[in-house]
């Protein structure tokens, strides 16, 4: 994903707002009491709001204008109305703060922790998704989903739903009391609703394309970042500094693009609204003052007239009546940031989960440890079907037919490339083949329970990843299951156990992200331990474990291994050759096929690949001697 890549294809704007919107309120649900209550305290707001025109209106026409007129002398009752109207006004204000505040607190816990519900679904889905679909989309993009994203919607449900209730039941409120009072201001002041509505209609798309480009271009600024923060080792090393800055750059001012392209418009949108509700304010005015010249010397309406607290209060509502309208406006704003992301949120919990569990899928136990690879065709990509001709570049296994033994320790070796590591990740069933089928004990591993099979893999990879926290907890994995003692057992076995209590805190000392503080020896030892931790009842599969080490850790390792792999069924791959001499049998693979397979010194005898990348590595060894 670039700076420039075009945005994805947006379907019908009415109908999936709708649909969009549905799936986000669903959310609402398991909280129907704080629903039920943010809508009454709401109900309690708007009911309270359209008072206080009533009670100036009241004040104005029995005690400020007779007075005025000259209508009475006496100011005594005059101000015992003015203190009734001025002592009811304070104790509606204190109530509508306080119906205010449940109201804002309600819809905050509410949105809170809805919100936490869509991260917690977004980050389980991602945990059950296919590996292929991690290969295909940038971690900077993902991390964006669970952050920027679903603080769009956050921003909208305890901000903007807020404003949506409270504002909707506003109008009607509103509406209801001014057409009660003079329906023909009442007329007036709606004469401007319809230019509101086609204003927000016309935005809508505008705004709604300017916040999905906003989000789109952020979620690359993120991978960026994420890409170059991780790989700072290489950046700095070949000196590309200035070339990533330049390339940084570019996605930066693309997101610039889209940030002032939705400041455009949101700037273009609110002041629309708001000079058509002064044009309402300035309609009701001219109407009502016109009236008001009708009425006669006392003060008293006449049949066309308006009293003058009417006119106050009218213009009140009416200020009152577009500041909702104008709030909606608003919300509109931040409901079309939140559709934006959801958009891509639910993209994410609507992918297809292509490594799923078959109905009913079946649990071996005890496992035997029979590995089978019957006619095994396989590709990375997905669009690589079982009908794609064998001539394709894309597949990476071609008719793979390997049988291993239970208790067998087999070495998988060749060039990079040739299908070594895919044939270990098929095994744990991350991936599944486009031809034939891998089995265990005579299943095909698609039949099979993936957690009940993977609990008896152990896998020690050549990239190793070390969460941060402490060197105890990233060889658990933090499962309170497993006692201290195994974990060092499993650590003198690998001869790891002295280095780690050599430090100040031993085993609870603390592991920096992707443990930075280590030598890569030291991770690939941890990495190793943290496999025998887990205790792998049949398979225990290395890929590559010992291409990083020095000698010393090398022999450990060999030494390790021999103890770990009795009565186990083995698959190692390794680039020293001399790690696997020991093993029963050796399959020497190229270009997804499998060329030579038997022991170490009958492929030797034979003098084949094998001999040829025997003798080519240790001349190697020799000339670097």
């Amino acid at each position: 994903m670039t700076a420039g890549a075009p945005l994805p294809p947006e379907p019908n704007k009415a109908a999936f707002d709708a649909d969009l919107t549905r799936r986000i309120f669903r959310y609402l649900k398991p909280y129907l009491a704080l629903v039920v209550g943010a809508v009454l305290l709401s109900l309690a707001f708007s009911g309270i709001q359209p008072l206080f025109g009533l009670i100036q209106r009241y004040a104005i026409d029995n005690a400020l204008t007779p007075f005025v007129n000259g209508v009475t002398a006496d100011r005594e009752p005059l101000l015992q109305t003015l203190t009734v109207a001025a002592l009811t006004y304070m104790g509606l204000k204190v109530l509508e703060f306080a119906v205010q505040y449940g109201s804002i607190m309600t819809i905050g816990y509410l949105g809170q922790n809805v919100l936490r519900d869509i991260r917690a679904d977004v980050f389980t889905k991602l945990q059950r998704l296919h590996l292929a679909f991690f290969d295909q989309n940038p971690v900077g993009r993902l991390i964006t989903r669970v952050t920027s994203d679903v603080d769009a919607i956050n921003q909208f449900l305890t901000g903007g739903l807020v404003s949506l209730i409270q504002s909707a039941f506003l109008i009607v409120a509103y509406a209801v009391i001014m057409l009660s009072v003079d329906w023909r201001l009442g007329l007036v002041s709606f004469g401007v609703l319809p230019f509101m509505y086609l204003a927000s209609n016309y935005f809508r798309g505008h705004l709604r394309d300017a916040f999905r480009s906003n989000r789109f271009q952020q979620a690359v600024v993120n991978s960026k970042l994420n890409e170059n923060i991780t790989g700072m080792t290489t950046v700095q090393l070949f000196g590309r500094q200035r070339r990533t800055a330049l390339d940084f750059d570019h996605a930066n001012r693309a997101l610039l693009t889209a940030n002032e392209n939705s400041v455009k418009w949101f700037s273009l949108f609110m002041p629309v609204m708001a000079v058509l509700g002064q044009i309402g304010i300035a309609l009701v005015l001219y109407f009502a003052a016109t009236r008001l010249l009708n009425q006669d010397a006392a003060g008293v309406a006449a049949t066309t007239g308006v009293t003058v607290g009417t006119l106050v209060a009218f213009i009140g509502w009416t200020t009152n009546l577009f500041q909702p309208i104008q709030d909606l406006a608003d919300v509109f704003n931040n409901l079309q940031a939140a559709m934006a992301s959801s958009e891509r949120i639910f993209e994410v919990l609507d992918t297809d989960e292509k490594i799923q569990d078959k109905p009913g899928a079946a649990t071996l136990e005890p496992f035997e440890g029979r590995v089978t690879f019957d006619g095994v065709w396989f590709a990375y990509d997905q669009e690589v079907t079982a009908n794609t001709p064998d001539s394709d570049d894309r597949w990476i296994l071609r008719g793979i037919d390997l049988d291993i033994h239970p208790g067998e320790s087999v070495a998988l070796v060749g060039a990079t490339g040739a299908g070594k590591t895919s044939v270990t990740a098929l095994v744990s069933r991350f991936y599944d083949v486009q031809r034939g089928a891998v089995r265990v004990d005579g299943h095909d591993v698609r039949d099979l329970e993936q957690h009940d099979l993977r609990r008896h893999v152990g896998v020690v990879l050549q990239d190793v990843f070390l969460f941060a926290g402490t060197i105890e907890g990233n060889l658990t994995l933090n499962n309170p299951a497993i006692s201290h003692e195994r974990v060092v057992e499993a650590c003198k076995y690998v001869g790891v156990h002295d280095y780690i209590v050599s430090l100040p805190e031993g085993y609870q000392t603390e592991v920096r992200e992707r443990g930075a503080t280590l030598s890569t020896g030291q991770k690939q030892l941890l990495a190793f331990a943290r496999a025998l931790i887990q205790n792998p009842d049949i398979l225990l599969v290395l890929d590559e474990a010992t291409a990083n080490v020095d000698t010393e850790t090398e022999l450990r390792i060999q030494q390790a291994l021999l103890k770990v792999m009795e009565g186990r069924t083995s698959i190692i791959i390794a680039h020293r050759l001399s790690t696997i001499e020991h093993c029963d049998r050796i399959v020497v693979m190229r270009k997804g096929r499998i060329v030579e397979q038997g022991s170490h010194r009958a492929l030797l005898d034979k003098g084949g690949y094998y001999a040829r990348l025997h003798r080519l590595q240790y001349a190697q060894g020799d000339a670097a001697d």
